[in-house]
């Protein structure tokens, strides 16, 4: 799979997030700041997952569909993929 500059982006975004968290951790902020920092990490991360197996999922799709094959197992791939990720 090619892995597009959005992709890219969010994560380099989320490694933003992680050092500021650690910069947070070295000047003793709050509990809650600290945390409420990680929870947005980890939805961003959570987003990018999703993200990347629907583009997957997308083009693994069409790519059956035009060889006549059945896509259904593709998607429950994808679902048990998101499931065991969480």
């Amino acid at each position: 799979m090619t892995y597009d500059d959005d992709v890219k982006k969010r994560l380099r975004r989320v490694e933003g997030q992680v050092r500021g968290v650690l910069k947070m951790m070295e000047a003793e902020k709050e509990c809650r700041d600290v945390v409420h920092q990680l929870s947005a990490i980890r939805s961003a991360v959570d987003k990018t997952m999703a993200y990347i197996v629907a583009v997957n999922l997308q083009q693994r799709i069409l790519q059956e569909r035009d060889r006549g094959m059945d896509t259904g197992p593709l998607v429950r791939e994808a679902v048990e993929l998101l499931i065991k990720s969480r």
